[in-house]
């Protein structure tokens, strides 16, 4: 019979638990709890039992309202179906009602109970359903804020639920659901804690409508032009700023075209920033997809198709290093059908420009087509209402404190507006475009660099102005603590799942890391490229990442977590760097993301079980078997293939069947030692911990060698 919860039928019959623990009792099954179970078919037992309340409620009702006999009249004339229908309805409403008051008793209410007159109608409340919104992990504190209730009350109530909370204990969402069902709430969680709080202090409003500059994101395989292709746009060099020539973060830049702005957003093409790509999709209008025509479509500009389509946005193909002389443009176009993209020289909807980005050709038509997408989808703004944007890259710098790349979505950010980022707030004490100038505002569609945050929010945050700091560090603190108890619960219940694995399947190996590097944008594209390569046997475990230069403190927890320290465009302090040589802490740094991939690999290789193979030596009879004192049983075999060596291992096999495994402890070719006998030669064999060779058995002599495995 299948289990089932005592909460879950109570929601399931539209009763509180602790009535339908009583219904359960007086049917002669006992149940200590709420969570409880009880096999499936009690739920006979309980319609029974309800239908039993409703009978004798419905006669209860009849007694009552026996009619009495109808005095004559002369108006016979009169038609008495209505009154019958009239007294029917009342009898199931008097029914109804009557079976709420018998359950209503059986219910412990949170009110204190009150004595009733006699004659006092007792009124039962239609059932509303209400709804509550609370992050997980809330305290109970915050669960009877939102409730309107006296904390006491619910921890009364955790106790007859036999939960052992304390006020400011913060609780899972099962835990939250069940003290909401018994005040009969039901509970929406919401992602991130303030989402009511921050409503829109200024509206947008449709006459303040204007229109914004587009926002355009290049995609693309590695190596395939993407940011030469805007490098030609700004007239600047960014690759050159690039370790190993490719994209390592984010980039956001506003370029003028024609007298009307562009934003742009590169993002990286390497599959270790999928992440990366997928946030640069989801703040954007317009998706260029660069497709280099010597290559075609690689695994990278599938991606980047699914990233577009999940973001809803058109896509515009650009054909890059067309002036090659390898490259095949039907070869890139037949590629593209395979994706379901079609062109439009094809019959589809897809605009495409073949151009070449260091050669400047083709640049001028794909602007065209940006700038005609852009009217077509008729892009507007209110530059007056409350600013919202997202947080494209945040960092740290010596200097200038946490350093934000911001896009601006909505309404115009100024110096001096207070802000939340994600888990943090502030006040934008400085403005700065793309290329480091100072700005006033940046209106929307703008990317911009706020500086004042209170800390590193993370990249694809959402970024909001209010009106108050004290609003602000309020929801900022709050969403700070229901993060740390988030990371806590998650390393609580893979530390339970780990040691439930090395139970079951004997202990894994693991690699522990800390990441250290100087964006959050590239912290969660390593963290995730190193985290994929776990296997079954071997699993990448990252205990801590964040943005800084590596210190003190973190060589002492990869010194008490036996783990490697991953410094990705950042240095170590001098302090650190001494620690780590006296605690013999392994630190290394990279500049690109393959080496510190490739590096990982080697060292997760090194933890692999190696392969066991067996290499057959040779096969021996024995012919006669000798008992010396002393020494113990010797067998004096015959080497019928191959050979055999003092130290092998050995299968004693007799009639077929294997009867023992051990090894050659002592082998003589007449009195003398030998190390190794030869096929069609006599010798004297002496196995390991097995005195009962007889003649017939057959000896098969083999080694055991260890393959190194590494990691694909």
């Amino acid at each position: 019979m299948a289990k089932v919860r005592v909460y879950e039928l109570a929601k399931k019959y539209e009763i509180s638990s602790e009535a339908l623990r009583k219904i359960l009792v007086k049917e002669g099954i006992t149940v200590k709890s709420h969570m409880s179970t009880v096999e499936d078919r009690v739920e006979i037992l309980i319609q029974q039992h309800l239908n039993r309340i409703k009978n004798k409620a419905s006669a209860k009702v009849k007694r009552k309202e026996r009619p009495q006999r109808p005095v004559k009249t002369e108006k016979k004339h009169r038609s008495r179906k209505p009154r019958k229908v009239e007294r029917k309805e009342a009898d199931q409403k008097a029914v109804k009602e009557s079976v709420k008051r018998t359950l209503a008793r059986l219910e412990v209410t949170r009110k204190s109970k009150r004595r009733k007159r006699k004659d006092e109608v007792v009124e039962v409340p239609k059932e509303e359903e209400t709804l509550i919104k609370l992050p997980e992990f809330s305290t109970v504190a915050d669960i009877a804020q939102q409730l309107d209730e006296d904390p006491t009350g619910i921890l009364q109530k955790c106790v007859e639920m036999e939960m052992m909370v304390s006020i400011n204990q913060r609780l899972d969402s099962d835990a939250i659901e069940m003290i909401a069902d018994e005040y009969g709430y039901k509970v929406k969680f919401v992602t991130s804690y303030g989402q009511d709080i921050l409503v829109e202090t200024k509206e947008v409003k449709p006459e303040r409508l204007e229109g914004r500059p587009p926002v355009v994101t290049i995609m693309g395989h590695v190596d395939h032009g993407k940011t030469s292709l805007l490098d030609n746009i700004r007239h600047t060099n960014v690759i050159a700023g690039e370790k190993g020539g490719i994209t390592q973060h984010i980039g956001a830049y506003s370029a003028e075209v024609r007298g009307r702005v562009i934003t742009f957003v590169d993002t990286p093409g390497h599959e270790a920033f999928t992440a990366m790509r997928a946030r640069g999709a989801q703040s954007t209008d317009i998706v260029i997809l660069i497709v280099a025509a010597d290559d075609g479509v690689m695994p990278q500009t599938k991606e980047a198709i699914n990233h577009a389509r999940a973001a809803d946005v058109p896509i515009i193909i650009a054909i890059n290093k067309i002036d090659l002389p390898n490259a095949d443009m039907e070869k890139v176009k037949s590629g593209l059908m395979q994706q379901n993209i079609v062109l439009e020289e094809y019959g589809g909807n897809v605009m495409c420009a073949e151009i070449s980005a260091k050669n400047d050709v083709g640049i001028e038509k794909l602007l065209e087509m940006i700038l005609l997408q852009a009217e077509m989808m008729e892009l507007k703004a209110d530059p007056e209402s409350q600013c919202r944007g997202v947080v494209l890259e945040s960092k740290k710098e010596e200097g200038r404190g946490v350093v934000c790349t911001v896009l601006i979505q909505q309404g115009t950010l100024n110096v001096g507006d207070i802000f939340i980022a994600g888990d943090h707030f502030g006040r934008v004490r400085a403005l700065l475009n793309e290329r480091g100038n100072r700005i006033e505002n940046a209106p929307p569609s703008t990317p911009a660099v706020v500086l004042g945050c209170s800390g590193v929010p993370q990249a694809g945050d959402s970024f909001i102005q209010v009106e108050e700091e004290r609003t602000a560090k309020e929801i900022a603190t709050k969403r700070q603590q229901f993060s740390r108890e988030k990371d806590r619960r998650a390393s609580q219940v893979m530390s339970l799942e780990e040691l439930y694995t090395q139970i079951q399947e004997g202990v894994a190996a693991e690699l522990n890391l800390i990441i250290r590097a100087d964006t959050d944008g590239s912290i969660e594209a390593l963290s995730a490229s190193l985290i994929d390569l776990s296997t079954d046997e071997v699993k990448v475990n990252v205990i801590l990442k964040g943005v800084g230069i590596v210190s003190e403190s973190d060589i002492l927890l990869a010194s008490a977590s036996n783990a490697v320290v991953l410094g990705f465009h950042i240095n170590a302090t001098p302090e650190a760097a001494r620690l780590a040589g006296v605690e013999k802490v392994d630190i290394r740094f990279y500049d690109v993301i393959y080496q510190a991939i490739d590096d990982v690999k080697a060292a997760m290789s090194g933890l692999l079980e190696p392969d066991i193979v067996e290499v057959e030596l040779g096969e021996v009879e024995v012919r006669q078997v000798f008992r010396v004192s002393k020494i113990g049983t010797i067998a004096g075999s015959y080497v019928k293939s191959g050979m055999v060596k003092r130290g092998a291992l050995v299968r004693v096999r007799r009639e077929g069947e294997i009867i023992y495994k051990g090894s050659v402890n002592s082998l003589k070719r007449f009195k003398d030692d030998a190390k190794e006998v030869q096929a069609g030669f006599e010798c004297g064999i002496g196995v390991s911990g097995f005195e009962d060779l007889v003649e017939g058995d057959l000896l098969e002599i083999y080694l055991e060698e260890k393959h190194i495995r590494t990691i694909d």
